[in-house]
């Protein structure tokens, strides 16, 4: 008899193992399903935004094209800046501080 109370000890203790291990399971794949629908939603919102500042786009060229602006050459100028700003920018901080209190 004694062996037998063993045994059902231990599938009880294994039952409830398996029914913790469940609801983790359960609550795990909830989880995943939110981030899911949270990324789905986020990507809706990118497209979006990308499709939105498109448009923008297209006007400011047509605004600058209007004025007698080159977009192509101010947007090559802008990328020379941004591969430069990295020295250049703090270097241009730096005399600006200095001007300032002289």
């Amino acid at each position: 008899m004694v062996g037998l109370s063993g045994t059902a000890k231990k599938l009880q203790t294994l039952a409830t193992t398996a029914e913790k291990l469940f609801e983790r399971l359960n609550a795990l794949r909830e989880r995943v399903e939110e981030m899911n629908d949270r990324m789905n939603d986020t990507h809706d919102r990118v497209a979006a935004l990308e499709h939105e500042i498109e448009e923008q786009r297209a006007l400011v060229e047509a605004l600058a094209v209007e004025q007698g602006i080159d977009v192509e050459a101010v947007l090559a100028e802008a990328a020379i800046d941004e591969a430069e700003g990295g020295e250049t920018g703090s270097d241009a901080n730096s005399d600006a501080e200095g001007d300032s209190e002289a």
